[in-house]
């Protein structure tokens, strides 16, 4: 008998090998090398050709009225950018408890109570698991339950009922019991993300996925599995925080520019109305360290706070920990504000965090960032009244940044009466007192002295 042709393939990143080895020249990785059956091509005389399928012109193509419908949660159709698009593949990932299903599970709930057909996939979950997760945050009615993880019989159930909306949880948990291998291995995720889009498409269903993300923050599988669905959503902040950021990467029918902020409640996720303010509450005016920024998120301007902390260091090598904002743009910040403003930071540890479980990483952080370690180390406030925002350049400029007329609204929108930004912005406007600063030494002289 002939031996069986098999091939090894990365768990990690999909590249494949013909024997074993143990560190994928692609990734990286170490031990992600599992054994695969070769596919087996279908028997037939070569030569034989498809039959060729009539084309239509593009400009004949009807799209419905209802292209899109909403969830009936806001900031989740901002985020899709004004709603689910029939026929589409939505993916979503974030790390382990901080809140995939749940926002799905609270989506599907107003979808059906609001007459939408939705079948809910639980291949992680058991139905009991499922029902009482539902009860909790008020989802019970409206939504088909299916524990399954068998592709095949996902679909013939989709087929047999015409759900307008399927939510599948996870997409590591379903298998193709035509290939071998595993659930959640680099050949079956996909396989059953080429069967779910193929569903998708050909019968207009809105498929939902939820995906597992890897310790460096992606999702899990072959990064083909981004490249066939047509929205990517990422979940942001710590599970120990309150506030979740669901995010696009990837949009077809929308931007990617836009964000929704939640809170997670004991009764489900709940949409931020303000989130400026949720995100200032509690916060100490008159301590030295703490500067309140406007940043954008998507097209919407939000005020965050950012704090820093500098102490004598007792080590060789002093430590910079950062939360919130990224690491080497606060080495690069530092750099500058020794260089360019004379404070010398070589013997201190700096410690800086943005409040709340934001992430920042646009480059009008830098300003408010500088000016947060200054006050710090000079154990001087910068001013309650104050908001920054600009750009640092190497030279120690401060430069323009998009928005600002949106930033200096909202400005004024909460209450505080200064803002603090480069001088190119002076045309914004808004009632609130402008203070036009063109390079760092400038910035640091106006509000510590």
């Amino acid at each position: 008998m002939a031996r069986p042709h098999t091939s090894w393939r990365c768990q990690q990143c999909g590249h494949a090998e013909p024997r074993w080895v143990g560190r994928c020249p692609q990734c990286g990785e170490y031990g992600t090398f599992v054994e695969e059956a070769a596919p087996v091509a279908a028997p037939g005389p070569s030569g034989v050709t498809a039959s060729p399928q009539p084309v239509t012109a593009l400009a004949d193509v009807s799209v419905e009225e209802e292209f899109r419908f909403s969830t009936g949660i806001g900031e989740f159709d901002t985020v899709l950018g004004g709603g689910l698009v029939r026929g589409s593949v939505v993916l979503i990932g974030g790390e382990p408890g901080i809140g995939k299903s749940t926002l799905l599970l609270q989506a599907a709930g107003s979808l059906g109570h609001r007459g939408v057909e939705v079948l809910y996939v639980c291949g992680e979950e058991s139905a009991q698991q499922v029902r009482s997760r539902a009860d909790r945050v008020g989802a019970a009615n409206g939504i088909s339950l299916l524990p399954e993880v068998d592709v095949s019989v996902i679909e013939a159930t989709v087929l047999a009922e015409k759900p307008a909306v399927v939510v599948v949880d996870s997409i590591q948990t379903l298998f193709d019991p035509g290939l071998d291998g595993v659930p959640g291995s680099v050949g079956q995720v996909r396989a059953t993300a080429a069967r779910l889009v193929r569903l998708a498409k050909s019968h207009g269903t809105t498929v939902i996925v939820v995906g597992h993300v890897t310790k460096e923050g992606s999702i899990a599988g072959p990064r083909v599995l981004e490249h066939v669905v047509d929205t990517v959503l990422y979940f942001e902040g710590a599970s120990d925080h309150m506030f979740r950021i669901v995010r696009a990467v990837k949009n077809r029918f929308g931007s990617v520019s836009e964000a929704g902020i939640f809170e997670m409640t004991g009764s489900g996720l709940a949409e931020v109305a303000q989130p400026s303010a949720a995100l200032l509450a509690g916060r100490d005016g008159g301590v030295s360290g703490s500067v309140v920024m406007a940043t954008m998120e998507g097209t919407r301007p939000l005020l965050v706070e950012v704090q820093a902390l500098v102490t004598p260091s007792y080590l060789q090598m002093p430590r910079r920990l950062a939360v919130g904002v990224e690491t080497p743009r606060v080495l690069q910040d530092m750099a500058i504000l020794e260089r360019r403003a004379g404070i010398s930071l070589g013997s201190h540890d700096v410690y800086v965090s943005v409040v709340g479980g934001v992430r920042v990483s646009e480059p009008a952080v830098d300003l408010p960032l500088a000016l947060a370690i200054a006050s710090a180390l000079k154990n001087r406030p910068v001013g309650d009244g104050v908001v920054v925002f600009g750009e640092l350049g190497l030279t120690g400029d401060v430069r323009g940044v998009p928005h600002a007329e949106a930033r200096m609204r909202e400005a004024t929108r909460m209450g505080f009466g200064d803002v603090l930004a480069p001088a190119s912005a002076a045309s914004a406007g808004g009632s609130a007192r402008f203070v036009g600063v063109r390079t760092l030494a400038e910035a640091v002289e106006r509000t510590l002295g």
